[in-house]
């Protein structure tokens, strides 16, 4: 009997619904081989929600992922809901919540920059020849975005706003855990990455860093200050294999990361909560990049950063191993095939542009 699982797909805004039907149609190839079924709950979030229930993040939405094995998320956010009040716009008022309420504390974001793709990079060529692999895992619940906040008017008319980077040790070991299980899973090398001479709960994060390494003694364990990081990751990609740090680095890092592999659409990720008994995650899978307002439904948005996050929900939270590597594999077919989207044609020879349908359709052909 084919096992069931079930699916809260939230495709949100922009580009989302687009590339998420790409996503699908891979998934559906999958479940067609026999042994899994899908069941989809399509749920309203982002500005799209706001449009329809007056919030970012309706009840309905919240009840279908707590009834889920798993999220498959799109994107949220655009020019039309900027004007809204900070907290309500859909970035703050449904990513956040949805990592708070869920617990998902680990994010992994894969940067690979193809052999095929490195002219795509705006970094010299000779230092992303022949590609790059790096994986960022970023600590996702704690830090700046999480800690107190204050606006306070002062009795001298001007204002003070405030925002705490609030980390206990407790978070910093779980994040460490996850970092060096994926280290010892690659190439058995951890960077982590602080602010350790300047921010208090960078020496707190550094310390426990070290006293968890000893606990994986296979992994070696290394330290750079997150401004050096920033350079290095330019400058020698492909000497980085993991890197691990807190929330607001990791968000800054894996943004750069998206722009040395060439483009966004590329690039997927996970966001994590604690391990169940079988060793799978229930988690939020969904690309790098944003809504792309600019060319939504014009359907030449990239589908492949959905489409490998569908890859890494199946590996993480259904643990489908084989699965997820035959969509990898598969991605890397088309792209050797010379299949491009807009924001990876360089006009090269061999190559050819195609648009969203074309480019989910070639994936799902090389399965």
């Amino acid at each position: 009997m084919a096992k069931a699982y079930k699916i809260a797909v939230l495709p949100g805004d922009g580009i989302g619904p687009e590339v998420m039907a790409e996503a699908l149609k891979v998934m559906a190839k999958i479940s067609s081989t026999g042994g899994v079924i899908f069941e989809y709950s399509e749920q309203l979030v982002g500005g799209a929600a706001i449009d329809a229930k007056g919030k970012a993040l309706p009840a309905e939405t919240v009840a279908a992922c707590e009834a889920s094995d798993a999220i498959l998320f799109g994107s949220v956010g655009g020019p039309k809901w900027e004007k809204l009040p900070p907290d309500e716009q859909p970035e703050r008022a449904a990513l956040l919540p949805i990592r708070k309420h869920f617990g998902l504390f680990a994010n992994l974001r894969p940067a690979i920059c193809y052999p095929e793709l490195t002219s795509s990079s705006p970094v010299r060529p000779d230092i992303v020849a022949g590609g790059f692999d790096v994986l960022c895992v970023r600590e996702l619940t704690g830090g700046l975005y999480f800690g107190p906040k204050r606006t306070e008017n002062l009795p001298d008319g001007d204002v003070l706003a405030v925002d705490e980077m609030v980390y206990k040790k407790s978070e910093i070991v779980r994040i460490a855990h996850v970092a060096f299980k994926a280290a010892r899973a690659r190439k058995k090398k951890l960077l982590s990455v602080d602010k350790a001479n300047v921010v208090r709960n960078s020496v707190l994060w550094r310390e426990t860093m070290k006293e968890i390494a000893t606990q994986y003694p296979d992994v070696e364990l290394a330290h750079m200050y997150v401004d050096n990081a920033a350079m290095q990751l330019i400058k020698m990609p492909r000497e980085i294999d993991v890197f691990v740090t807190e929330n607001l680095f990791g968000d800054i890092l894996s943004d750069e990361m998206g722009a040395i592999t060439g483009s966004l659409g590329m690039l997927a990720s996970a966001s994590l909560g604690k391990p169940r008994a079988d060793g799978t995650y229930f988690g939020l899978f969904e690309p790098s990049g944003g809504t792309a307002p600019d060319i939504a439904g014009k359907g030449i948005a990239n589908p492949i950063a959905q489409i490998l996050s569908a890859a890494l929900l199946l590996r993480f939270a259904l643990g489908m191993e084989k699965e997820a590597a035959a969509i990898e594999a598969a991605v890397r077919t088309v792209i050797e095939s010379g299949l491009r989207t807009g924001d990876i044609f360089t006009g090269a020879a061999g190559t050819r542009k195609v648009g969203t349908r074309e480019m989910g359709d070639a994936v799902v052909g090389a399965l």
